[in-house]
């Protein structure tokens, strides 16, 4: 079996629904659940055991530094040298890059390397949306794909199974993609359709369903007793940031995303303050931050990571030794994929960055349109196999 065997006979998901329609001392409460279990395999008992909420344990908004975090991840000021504060140039922003691909390699001069360590392997990817299928723009609501990368997409989903990973709701991510051949997770992980489970089916967060075609497949929302608390601080929310200028907050079914793309830098402070003012009667929610973005979610042991575990076991493929999973996205949220799948020592992640920054990773793309790239190849090399 080559690198592009893949089990055809998985069924075509499409779109559906279920019925189920610490205070730190600058005053950002945070809470995280620590990763578990330590071992990179998905027990799917632990889903029947996550614990409501361990409070005063902080996110990755850290309490000394939540402002500094938020710039970090959205720079809008000039590069600095650590030692001198002099401006960089683009000669040492050259060099800067250059080193950081040789740890973090191009997927696309890689290619043959990628391909060799696959052999016999059969395929499976998980895509990103914002930042790796579409460009990030200033309107959250307008950050549409390209006609050319839909046909990527769809191409590439002909040959492996293929799943979009998004912090975005699972139906306004598949609104963006409009493809019936993908699986879709939104939520960050927490509202996934995908194929049904060979395993679990009894579990109370993951239901069967059919479609109009009379296909089947499966559901999984682990938040799902949250969603009315989530409507309830998406409201409060949109209340509280009103009146500050260029604030967006968007209801994503399982988080609430407040972006901060167009506040002027110095307003930043006071989005932070808006939305942890809200969040102080919410304990069981906690706060964590993207590009640009503060992103309200439930006090639950689920991200990235795990939905790409769930994914790979509803696949058939978690128990196997002759599959090769592969992540791309470009996020401070798909590091939990990357993690999972390093740990895992099977697959890899692609990080899509023009700019150099640490990262769980193996390989780098630098814009959308290297993904694109990066698709294609796969594509080419798969048909060049079956002709062969």
């Amino acid at each position: 079996m080559d690198i592009m065997d893949i089990n055809t006979n998985l069924g075509s998901p499409i779109l559906a629904d279920s019925a189920l329609k610490s205070n730190s001392p600058l005053g950002i409460r945070t809470a995280l659940l620590p990763y578990s279990p330590n071992s990179a395999t998905f027990n799917s008992s632990l889903l029947l055991k996550i614990p409501r909420m361990i409070p005063g344990i902080l996110d990755d908004v850290m309490s000394s530094g939540w402002l500094d975090a938020m710039k970090s991840s959205s720079p809008t000021h000039n590069k600095l040298t650590k030692n001198t504060g002099s401006e960089l140039t683009s000669s040492d922003d050259d060099l800067a890059h250059n080193n950081w691909l040789l740890k973090y390699p191009s997927a696309l001069s890689s290619f043959e390397q990628i391909t060799n360590s696959a052999k016999g392997k059969r395929l499976a990817l998980f895509l990103d949306y914002d930042g790796t299928l579409s460009p990030i723009v200033d309107n959250p609501d307008r950050a549409f794909m390209s006609s050319a990368m839909r046909a990527s997409v769809r191409s590439v989903a002909k040959y492996f199974p293929t799943a979009i990973i998004s912090g975005r709701s699972r139906d306004k991510v598949y609104e963006f993609v409009g493809l019936k051949e993908l699986y879709y997770a939104g939520s960050h992980g927490m509202d996934i359709m995908g194929p049904v489970r060979p395993i679990s089916s009894d579990h109370k967060n993951c239901i069967k369903s059919t479609d109009e075609q009379g296909k089947e497949f499966s559901l999984f929302q682990p938040a799902s007793e949250f969603l009315p608390m989530i409507n309830e601080v998406f409201r409060s929310l949109v209340k509280t940031t009103k009146d500050i200028e260029g604030t967006k907050v968007e209801n994503n079914k399982f988080c609430v995303s407040v972006h901060y793309r167009n506040v002027e830098e110095k307003s930043w402070e006071i989005v932070a303050e808006s939305v942890n003012e809200v969040l102080k009667d919410y304990p069981r929610l906690r706060l964590t931050h993207g590009r640009k973005v503060l992103e309200v979610r439930p006090v639950l042991a689920w991200d990235k990571g795990k939905a790409v575990q769930f994914l790979l076991e509803s696949l058939g493929l978690s128990d196997s030794d002759d599959f090769l999973p592969i992540y791309i996205g470009d996020d401070r949220t798909d590091e939990d994929a990357f993690k999972v799948l390093r740990e895992m020592n099977r697959g890899f992640g692609i990080l899509v960055s023009s700019a150099p920054k640490d990262s769980n990773a193996l390989y780098s793309l630098r814009d959308p349109s290297e993904v694109m790239e990066f698709l294609k190849t796969l594509v080419l090399l798969k048909k060049s196999i079956s002709k062969s």
